[in-house]
């Protein structure tokens, strides 16, 4: 079978495209933005990719297409697509409909962790012997893919995302995959673009808490008020929480302050009947908020038959996704590090885990994407959000029709706007010194920057 992908790039249509490869299917694809590290992935597979929209990329006639959530009506490769009478469906329907079926699933929903989190589930798994399928929204790097098909009697691990589905289908991808086990890491507003409020997002999550069984489970972060009133629409299985309650039975306490080093507690009851459990996890990632991850996957991996102190060993050899905190290189003492932090709550975790894991500046250069940047839900945040940064750059991307200039103006740290790839390139190579990490955040390829930046520092510093 011939399938076609349009908005092949983005995260979960390249995992897609890399799933019906695997299945045999000779699969092409297209996409307005065609890039590293998605482009890269789908070449190695021999996926065929066409850069732009448009009637020409139909032929020779594919069997089905799979239509992105990116896209909708009035582009130019859909109006084909209908006018032809192509059989089309979204990627989440051919998802439950051609993997997920007899698969053991795991689901990992949240505004935030989702896909650090569905990378330690699997890894987890992995490492236990289970040869788990997965479908992450990056590129774990202890698999090297974002999807995989696995064993056929193994779990599968999805990332489970609450933006739409597609032009015809409005409801959140998530209620698509049917999991026996639905991970709940936490809630907040976002994707302003189709959600009115908060309230909209969590009944889309009830959908989601609506289609697990009795027999599964729902492991809900502690905490969070917009979970606990999603729960309180109605629940059919059981809940175990986790974080740091002390109500929580799957809890942890940081033993140093980088969280690069924790106490996971696992109580089963109480009694002479209790099997309390508890086991130390030394690895190399920092940040509670990276530390309440592991705990959900470490969770979710016994809730399908991985011990506790296997999961925790297996956690000092975890390395963490593409474009997560990822070390880019290392110019005379000056670190360029990539992350995908788009979102105020994101921004101030990732700066504030990699103040308290290391010393020297924390040079900041963010880039305000995503839909929800683009219309200036969240900006009031944003200057809050890097007061753990010595010193930041705005890039201002076209088509932001606000100006960060209040944000600036707001910032408890110094910072300024520039509007320039390239000279934002120049300011802040001009400002590093030995001994600072960049760190460059955007969900989106940033004009290169990371590459950009280490050729200039190479060039000023040798």
């Amino acid at each position: 079978m011939h399938v076609h992908i349009l908005g092949i790039c983005g995260t979960f249509m390249g995992s897609l495209a890399l799933l019906a490869r695997e299945l045999g299917h000779r699969v092409s694809g297209s996409d307005a933005n065609v890039y590293p590290p998605m482009s890269t992935q789908l070449e190695a597979a021999g996926i065929r990719l066409q850069d732009g929209f448009g009637a020409a990329n139909l032929t020779p006639r594919p069997d089905l297409v799979i239509i992105g959530n990116a896209l909708s009506r009035g582009n130019p490769e859909v109006e084909a697509v209908l006018a032809a009478r192509l059989p089309y469906t979204s990627g989440p329907q051919w998802l439950a409909e051609h993997v997920l079926p007899g698969r053991r699933v795991v689901a990992v929903a949240g505004t935030h962790g989702k896909t650090t989190t569905a990378s330690l589930t699997a890894w987890l798994l992995e490492a236990a012997g289970l040869e788990p399928g997965f479908l992450i929204g990056g590129v774990p790097r202890n698999f090297g893919v974002s999807a995989r098909l696995g064993a056929t009697d193994a779990p599968f691990v999805v990332e489970a995302d609450e933006y739409d589905t597609a032009f015809f289908d409005k409801r959140s991808k998530f209620v698509h995959y049917r999991p026996e086990i639905a991970v709940l890491n936490n809630l907040e507003f976002d994707h302003a673009d189709i959600f009115p409020d908060l309230a909209a997002i969590e009944r889309q999550f009830h959908h989601l808490v609506r289609t697990v069984p009795g027999d599964g489970a729902l492991l809900v972060a502690d905490g969070e008020p917009a979970l606990e009133r999603v729960l309180a629409q109605g629940a059919w299985t059981p809940i175990s929480r986790f974080g740091t309650a002390a109500t929580s039975p799957w809890r942890l306490e940081l033993e140093r302050e980088d969280a690069s080093r924790f106490l996971v507690i696992h109580e089963q009851g109480e009694g002479p009947g209790a099997v309390n459990e508890d086991a130390v996890v030394d690895w190399s990632l920092g940040g509670e908020y990276n530390a309440r991850n592991a705990l959900a996957a470490l969770a979710s991996a016994h809730a399908l038959g991985v011990g506790l102190a296997a999961g925790a060993a297996a956690l000092s050899r975890f390395e963490s996704p593409r474009r997560r905190q990822e070390l880019r290189g290392d110019i005379a003492g000056i670190r360029v590090i990539d992350d995908f932090a788009h979102h105020p709550t994101a921004i101030a975790a990732t700066l504030g885990g990699l103040k308290a894991g290391g010393d020297g500046r924390l040079l900041a250069v963010i880039e305000p994407r995503s839909n929800t940047m683009r219309l200036g839900t969240l900006r009031a945040r944003l200057a809050e959000s890097v007061v753990d940064a010595d010193a930041v750059w705005w890039y201002q991307p076209a088509g932001l029709d606000w100006s960060l200039d209040e944000v600036v103006a707001a910032s408890p740290t110094a910072s300024r706007v520039v509007d320039d790839i390239e000279a934002l390139v120049t300011a802040v190579v001009a400002e590093a010194r030995p001994g600072d990490r960049i760190v460059a955040m955007s969900n989106g390829g940033f004009g290169g920057i990371h590459e950009r930046l280490i050729a200039a520092l190479e060039v000023a510093h040798g």
